[in-house]
Formats: structure tokens, C-alpha cells, sequence
């Protein structure tokens, strides 16, 4: 579409599409109905996204997730102004990325105006293009919308991309225009599996929200989310941002009272960055008992560490795929240290392992008894997703670092070696800080092959205390049974 055509139907008001279907059309009764919704959606943890994922189907089936994941967003004491929202085409068939030309977006709730700055932005990179035809009878980004214009407090502006035949790495670069600050956030579109059985849906939308936690966009495809692409290029976005996802709600449209044989599953997801990030007290507290517990069943019997049984009641930030490292000291001083420098678990499953781990597997020191617990500290590290880099010298490598934030791990083949970034306190000049962490890789120099990565960590520790049952439920450690 020309620029012209772009120029004169900027005074258009897109309509409601599904109005009536998807939703109820009268206003009262859409409010009500999202705030039954609102009422069954499932606690976040405290995250505070960035980026969600978040389903589209008909609210009454969707609903509840849908506000999962705009809960935070709700919440939020300065609310966002801009919410660019991305989703799949449905109804049209077209290559690339498209948004509308219309200045607003109109449902039953009202008009939300479109960001022109960012409308332009996307027109003049030539990384959407301005038609209107993909938009008729698309339901995709207007549910993102009934559902945001009922729960957030103050009036936004929007940018709806549509989504059709692309690569994720189109979706990621017209993100990255509109990323903006504070003020701006992503809602992505997608429901997760369509048409298995209950069974199989929660299975593989069970897998796909690991995937997701992993930032595992390759594995991704249109077997497991409507939305794939979207998610690719938004997952791609979160990788090189150090950014950390969580799964916050899973459900079928059979817990909606549908069809059991014939499923679509829908999941809510929260992209945060990882160096603001943070678990939130409670969450902090019963992790770290459940660590000190699992270490109190291993000393009793000297290892290994018990399984855990988790209930529903768990707090998403704590079932998310995580990495952790553990490290145990003793009036100040290292008593063991081991982590997962890649997420393998959930994190309240991982912290446990790590610290029964540091306390019977470091090789530095002998297996921990049960006298010596009183004396401990316990200290939990929640990495970020490593990020690769580039630096063909050690002191390119030193000069690319931030002491006292990042954590390095190198590697050549198959060997690698991490230093936490609580090790600057002991080797605070970056140039050290290599040249120390070579020789724990088991390397000489700097090889041919050698790889960095950097990453984040979230770090919290207590004292000691002794741990009862009730201290740690929802979590109840199982010491029948060995954590793998």
C-alpha cells in the first residue's frame, strides 16, 4: 500500500470482528464475564514482564489464563501507555508482517488509539506492511485487547501486528523498533495445542511451556503453538536481552467444560529481564527451606538428595525451568559449591539438588555431617541464560566484561569451568578473572575454539535453621526416593 493510501485512512476506526462471538457484545456483561475471569486466573509469583504470552480463544474458555498473564501489567503501580501486541493470521493467507492503516481499534469497551510514532516506524523500515485485508474477521490481537482495555487502570495506546507467512527473525526485527522503555510492553499472541485428546494436549503443552522457559526457539513449530512465530522472534529478542520466561497458567479448553476428546490448550508466560528480576519473599523463604530440609534428609542417611512432591499450590516462579548454584560457608568460610550452569529442572527441584550436592559431591571437602549443619549458611545464585561472547583474546574477553555483575563460563570441547560473579570479591581486576577461570576449565593459554558466555544471577542465602514439614508444603520432601 502506498504511502498515500497509508495517509488517508489514518482517520479510520478499525471495528470489533468478533463481537458477539468470542465475546459478549454488550459492554456489562464483557466486563463480568472478564471479571469472573480475573477471579480464577492463578497467582504470578511477583513477575514484573516485560513480555507475555498470553492465549486468544473465547474468553470463557482462555479467560482465566489470559489474566494471568496481564495480571502483573495490571498491577503495576505506573501501568504501561503502549502495549504493542503481536499474533498469528487466521483468515487471510499473506507473506510477512502486516498492520493496519486505521488510527484506532474500537470494541465494546472503547477506542484504543494506535502509536503512530511506532505505526511509522514499522511502515517506513518496510518491516510490516500497511494493509488492511489480513484484519477482517482476525480475532488474534482484538482478544488481547477486550481483555486489556477491561483490566488495565488508565488508557493505552496500542500497535497490533499481524503475523503471517514469515521468519521468526522478521518478528524479532520489527520488535526490536518498538521495543521502547518502561512505558512500552508485548503481549504475543498464541494458544498452545489444537484438537488432541486432554491427555496428549497437556503433555506436549507441558514440554512446549519448558521449551519456552528454556528460550528453546528452534524447537518450536505449529504442532505445539498457533503462534509459533511470534514466540520464536520474541524468545530470539529475550536470549540476546538476558532476559528470564516463566510459565505462569496452563489449561485445556476441557477445563472449560469442552469436549475432552478435543482439546486447544492455552498457556500464560511472563518474559522479564533477568538482572531486575526477583522472587518475591515468600518465595525466597520457602526455596531456601526446601533446600535446608533437603540437606538435613541427605546428612541423615549421607546422600544423595530426596525427590520432591510438588502439589499445584506451588508458586510459578518456583516450578519455572531454572539454573542454579548453591554454595554452603561456615563461620565465613567455603564449606562447597555446586550449581547447573543450564536449566534442567524447576528451579525449587534444582536449588535442593545443588545443595545437597555442594554438601556431599564438591570434591574440595570431605561429605558434610549432621553436627555441622547449625554452623551453616546457605546461599542460593539463579542464573540467566548464558550469552555468548565474541572475543578473540583474553583481553578482549576481560575488556568486555562488568565486575561484580557478570558470571563467565569458558570452554573449549568438553571442557568448561564458571566463576558466580560473587568471585570478583576475591579477583576484582577483569584481566584476573580470566586468567584464573582458564586453568579451572582444564585449559592452557587461550586454545583455538575457546567459547564464553556471560550471564546474571539473582543471589539470596540465610543462616541455618531447622526445617519442619509444615514449613515447606507445598513442597514435601520424599526421602524414600533419590532426585535425579
Amino acid at each position: 500500500m502506498s504511502n498515500y493510501a497509508h495517509q488517508t485512512e489514518a482517520h479510520q476506526v478499525h471495528p470489533a470482528q468478533v463481537a458477539g462471538l468470542f465475546y459478549p457484545a454488550e459492554p456489562g456483561r464483557l466486563r463480568e464475564l472478564i471479571a469472573r475471569m480475573r477471579d480464577h486466573a492463578r497467582p504470578d509469583g511477583g513477575v514484573a514482564p516485560k513480555l507475555v504470552v498470553a492465549p486468544h480463544a473465547g474468553i470463557v474458555y482462555s479467560g482465566a489464563v489470559a489474566a494471568t498473564a496481564f495480571g502483573p501489567w495490571a498491577r503495576r503501580p505506573d501501568p504501561p501507555r503502549r502495549i504493542v501486541v503481536v499474533g498469528p493470521a487466521h483468515r487471510v493467507a499473506f507473506r510477512g508482517l502486516a498492520i493496519h492503516p486505521a488510527a484506532a481499534w474500537s470494541t465494546p469497551l472503547g477506542e484504543a488509539r494506535v502509536a503512530r510514532d511506532l505505526h511509522l516506524s514499522l511502515a517506513e523500515a518496510r518491516a510490516a506492511a500497511v494493509d488492511a485485508r489480513p484484519f477482517v474477521g482476525e480475532h488474534s490481537l482484538e482478544m488481547h485487547l477486550v481483555m486489556l482495555q477491561a483490566m488495565l487502570p488508565a488508557p493505552f495506546e496500542i500497535l497490533p501486528i499481524l503475523v503471517g507467512d514469515a521468519e521468526p527473525q522478521q518478528v524479532a526485527e520489527a520488535l526490536r523498533l518498538v521495543w521502547g522503555g518502561p512505558e512500552t510492553v508485548i503481549a504475543v499472541s498464541s494458544d498452545l495445542s489444537h484438537f488432541l485428546d486432554r491427555a496428549s494436549a497437556e503433555a506436549i503443552d507441558s514440554d512446549t511451556g519448558r521449551r519456552i522457559e528454556a528460550l528453546e526457539a528452534p524447537a518450536l513449530d505449529a504442532s505445539r503453538a498457533c503462534g509459533f512465530l511470534p514466540i520464536m522472534g520474541a524468545l530470539d529478542i529475550a536470549a540476546e536481552r538476558d532476559m528470564r520466561a516463566s510459565g505462569l497458567h496452563q489449561a485445556t479448553s476441557a477445563d472449560a467444560g469442552a469436549d475432552a476428546a478435543r482439546v486447544v490448550g492455552y498457556g500464560a508466560f511472563a518474559v522479564e529481564y533477568a538482572a531486575s528480576a526477583r522472587l518475591c519473599e515468600a518465595d525466597r523463604a520457602l526455596l531456601l527451606s526446601t533446600a535446608m530440609a533437603g540437606l538435613a534428609a541427605a546428612a541423615r542417611r549421607g546422600g544423595p538428595a530426596p525427590s520432591l512432591a510438588l502439589d499445584g499450590r506451588l508458586s510459578p516462579a518456583l516450578t519455572s525451568l531454572r539454573a542454579t548454584f548453591v554454595t554452603l560457608t561456615q563461620s565465613g568460610k567455603l564449606r562447597g559449591c555446586i550449581g547447573s550452569p543450564a536449566p534442567r529442572r524447576s528451579l525449587i527441584e534444582d536449588a535442593m539438588a545443588n545443595a545437597v550436592q555442594a554438601g556431599f559431591s564438591d570434591p574440595r571437602f570431605p561429605p558434610l555431617t549432621q553436627d555441622e549443619l547449625e554452623s551453616l549458611s546457605l546461599d542460593v545464585s539463579i542464573l540467566s541464560h548464558p550469552r555468548r561472547v565474541p572475543a578473540a583474546s583474553e583481553a578482549e574477553l576481560a575488556a568486555a566484561l562488568e565486575p561484580d555483575r557478570d558470571g563467565l563460563i569458558l570452554g573449549a570441547g568438553r571442557r568448561r569451568a564458571l566463576f558466580l560473579p560473587s568471585v570478583w570479591r576475591q579477583l576484582p581486576d577483569a584481566r584476573d578473572f580470566v586468567r584464573h577461570l582458564i586453568p579451572k576449565a582444564g585449559l592452557h593459554g587461550w586454545p583455538d575454539g575457546i567459547e564464553a558466555a556471560r550471564f546474571r544471577v539473582e543471589s539470596f542465602g540465610a543462616p541455618w535453621r531447622r526445617i519442619e514439614a509444615a514449613d515447606i508444603a507445598p513442597a514435601r520432601i520424599d526421602e524414600a526416593h533419590a532426585l535425579h
